[in-house]
């Protein structure tokens, strides 16, 4: 475990983050990291501004603090499954529900609230939407991602009329009420409240979980370590348009530290109770403290058969009578004595605990979900095994080295002595368990790497499958794969690319195109990571872009007549393409209905310049055929990828039919003759590029003598070691910037975000609010193509429009790619409208959006 950045603030000369409030921190799917601190104005004490800051972990100093308009300290922060909305509750019983602003992540608002006045709230979460996998480490090496990552028979808290789960949030007050807000289909708010239980008492602590059967169990206790932690089923029920809650007493335990003579009065109060697994009430944690340490124990619900008096043991047994059973609570294990902790985090990633799937993680040395975190008040944290709790490993601190390890007693004792004045006192686990983000009490953010193998030596190969077994996860989920990034080394990034391009293509077709745009985001991300591949995160961008604008100019295709074939005029058109090899595009027009190309001229003409991007991009890759050697260039991964090129093939053919209805929209091109057809021109060389890949994915078949190959199975071979062109062709390529003027492709930027700048082992440090602190790169980019000159055209990487050297539209941008899009529409035909709603919550790599200033566009 090593630190890998820490982002604080800036000094304010009358205002301050208050050490001595309890923090809060939460950590969505989507990698939006949400904290609270409590602004303290130094001219009125009495002036305290309850904050929620929410960062997004790739651009940590670009910072969304709001004044949550709380007016307590906020108790809790809950993200919901998606990783949009957040929850805040407060010490007065007040709830609020935010969302964002134009699908921004450094934008929010709040859009629904609910109160119980003056009854703080202890514990809240999102109502169970019913999606529960399990990872399978034992299946890691299976092909089939349906072994691997498993669905778990698992029912909403609460369904709607066919069985969709009912949206709404649960919350725990500190006067043992239970209130449940739901959120109907129209957007209105229905509430209700219920006790615990008929004598409701002082909640001190409490935390939520969930059942299989739909059921939620909360469990509650008054703080004190002498009195009985208490559990409760809770059922949500809408009943004539009203919500309706039942309650009902479960079995209750005491702590083990209060039955043992020895430490009954050293450990009084409870400070930490909490649900090993939000979809798991059968296993707890309980935290005991004093004033200098703590002690924590692990519990497990378990049924016990119940005793039979001696009087009905002789009786002859009934035929199929069982005995009777009981649930009663078992410790499973406890820690020695701590330091004091000061929070908890608990693992996200849904791993399998059986006992062959712990067997094997353990023979493979796979860590991750296995960890529970504590931070200590001596600045330290230990990562224990959730069932065991034997120390798994341990950070000491960033003023001090974390390469100790947890046996270094001599270390232990510098610590304490000399300890650091800060401790974390709020700590979250990512969703895949790979990094955790703590909050000191100064309110600085911390980012730790967690080591898949907790710092244990592994073969290269080894740590590769972890790596792709924990990405393929992410691909499956559709979770931000940030945190997994941080652990990949420029070495491994083009093993581990070829290995997730082999475990897609053995998955079937149906999940293959499920996953076909994920995928790629993945490599490009990956790809970003090391300069020998970042040329190829260009083409991975590109692809994403070439698949949008494909599917968006087939769309617009209609049939002829109502009662058409199965196959739409898209599909036919891929179909008469794959099979004409003619290099005369317009005799592969010869056989297409070209009725079904009839369209208005207003969607042709405002969809123009995607229609342009298509043909520069065609014009582009031919141009820079001949350049394409030992090193590796943008446009080099098209070279091989026969589909690709073959859904060039398609939209030139659409482009140049629509050519002929409205001439407008054809892409414009300078040529250096006045009778030069220059859509022939590209048509002519694109096809003869495409029929080299389909000579060597022919031959390729013949020598695997295979027959009967699925379409998954050939395509796999696009990706076969690259054959050379015919010379003929290289030699028309040479001669095509003579013929047109080539155009310089703006090509996605290197990511401006914080992980390419975290190979290195130290630690950044970076300052809230100011991108300038982020030092530059180690190594330069020896590709001209990612330069950008002050005096350069902006471009609209989604509209594929410039926006001029100094944009004075206001913009966003992706926060995993960096691709970049003016915030408002210029356009007004309904086509182009069309064509953004697409990425109005997205960008085409699947990442959220960012409003940047004009001068970072």
């Amino acid at each position: 475990m090593e630190l890998a950045y820490v982002c604080e603030w800036e000094k304010r000369p009358k205002s301050t983050h208050c050490p001595s409030i309890p923090l809060v921190c939460s950590w969505s799917c989507r990698n939006l990291v949400a904290f609270t601190t409590d602004l303290k104005n130094d001219d009125d004490d009495k002036d305290v501004s309850h904050m929620i800051h929410i960062i997004d972990t790739e651009h940590p100093w670009d910072i969304y603090s709001i004044n949550s308009g709380h007016t307590e300290v906020i108790s809790c922060l809950e993200w919901d499954q998606s990783g949009s909305r957040l929850l805040s509750a407060d010490g007065d019983g007040q709830i609020k529900c935010w969302s964002m602003s134009d699908h921004l992540v450094n934008s929010w608002e709040s859009v629904l609230s609910s109160s119980l006045d003056g009854d703080p709230i202890v514990a809240l979460s999102w109502l169970h939407n019913g999606v529960k996998l399990a990872l399978h480490v034992e299946m890691s090496g299976s092909t089939n991602f349906g072994e691997k990552f498993s669905r778990v028979k698992f029912s909403p808290s609460l369904t709607l009329f066919g069985g969709k789960p009912m949206e709404g949030w649960l919350a725990v007050t500190v006067s043992g009420l239970v209130t449940v807000s739901l959120l109907k289909p129209g957007g209105a708010l229905l509430t209700a409240s219920e006790s615990l239980c008929r004598l409701r008492g002082r909640v001190a602590l409490a935390d939520i979980a969930f059942t299989g059967g739909g059921n939620i169990v909360v469990a509650a206790t008054d703080g004190s370590s002498s009195s009985p932690v208490q559990f409760y089923k809770v059922v949500v029920s809408v009943v004539s348009e009203k919500c309706r809650i039942d309650t009902e007493l479960l079995p209750s335990l005491f702590l083990r530290c209060t039955t043992d003579p020895l430490r009954r009065e050293k450990y009084p109060a409870v400070t930490h109770l909490k649900f090993l697994t939000r979809e798991n009430s059968e296993q707890v944690l309980l935290c005991a403290s004093n004033q200098s340490g703590s002690i924590v124990e692990c519990w497990s619900l378990r049924k016990e058969g119940l005793p039979v008096n001696n009087i009905f043991q002789h009786r002859s047994p009934v035929v199929g009578e069982k005995q009777p059973t009981i649930l009663k609570w078992r410790i499973l294990t406890t820690t020695n004595d701590l330091e004091r902790v000061s929070a908890v985090a608990l693992p996200k990633l849904p791993i399998s605990i059986s006992n062959t799937d712990l067997k094997v993680a353990s023979d493979t040395k796979f860590c991750p979900g296995l960890g529970l975190a504590l931070a200590f008040h001596d600045g330290s944290i230990q990562i224990l095994h959730r069932l065991s709790l034997h120390t798994m490993g341990v950070f000491y601190g960033s003023s001090t080295s974390s390469g100790q390890r947890p046996g270094d007693e001599s270390a232990i004792k510098r610590q304490r002595t000399g300890g650091p004045a800060l401790h974390f006192k709020a700590l979250q686990f990512s969703w895949t368990s790979l990094a955790l983000a703590g909050v000191d009490n100064h309110g600085k953010l911390h980012m730790l790497r967690v080591s898949p193998s907790m710092g244990q030596v592994l073969e290269m190969n080894t740590t590769l499958r972890h790596l792709l077994f924990l990405l393929e996860y992410c691909m499956v989920t559709g979770y931000d794969w940030w945190d997994v990034l941080l652990h990949v080394q420029p070495t491994m990034v083009h093993n581990l690319v070829e290995k997730l391009h082999e475990e897609y293509m053995r998955q079937n077709q149906a999940l293959q195109q499920v996953l076909a745009t994920r995928i790629l985001a993945v490599k490009a991300s990956l790809c970003k990571l090391s300069t020998a591949t970042a040329a190829r995160a260009c083409d991975f961008h590109a692809k994403l872009l070439l698949i949008a604008i494909s599917s968006t100019l087939k769309s617009l295709l209609r049939p002829h007549v109502l009662n058409t074939p199965d196959k739409s005029p898209g599909d036919r058109l891929t179909e008469i393409c794959a099979k004409n090899t003619d290099t005369d595009i317009d005799k592969v027009m010869i056989n297409l209905k070209t009725e079904e190309f009839v369209l208005d001229g207003p969607p042709l003409q405002s969809l123009q310049q995607l229609i342009q991007w298509v043909g520069d991009f065609v014009l582009y890759l031919l141009a820079n055929l001949p350049n394409q050697g030992s090193m590796v260039r943008p446009g080099f991964g098209f070279m091989r990828d026969g589909a690709s090129l073959g859904m060039l093939r398609e939209m030139l053919v659409m482009i140049r039919i629509w050519g002929l209805l409205k001439p407008g929209c054809l892409p414009t091109f300078t040529a250096t003759s006045d009778n030069q057809d220059s859509m022939q021109l590209l048509f002519r060389l694109l096809t003869k590029l495409w029929l080299c890949c389909k000579r060597l994915l022919i031959r390729g078949l013949d020598r695997s003598s295979v027959r009967g190959l699925d379409r998954s199975s050939v395509r796999a071979r696009d990706d076969s070691p690259p054959q050379d062109p015919d010379e003929s062709l290289i030699d028309e390529c040479c001669l095509l910037p003579s013929q047109l003027l080539v155009p310089s492709m703006d090509w996605l930027p290197v990511n401006d975000g914080v992980i390419v700048k975290l190979q290195g082992k130290h630690p950044l440090r970076l300052q809230f609010g100011k991108a300038s602190s982020l030092p530059g790169g180690g190594a330069t980019t020896p590709l001209e193509v990612f330069t950008r000159s002050p005096g350069s055209q902006k471009m609209d990487n989604l509209r594929c429009v410039h926006m001029g050297v100094c944009p004075t539209e206001e913009s966003k941008a992706c926060t995993r790619c960096g691709c970049v899009t003016m915030l408002r529409s210029p356009n007004k035909t309904n086509a182009m409208k069309q064509w953004e709603q697409r990425w109005i919550k997205n960008c085409l790599c699947g990442g959220l959006w960012r409003r940047i200033p004009p001068t970072l566009t």
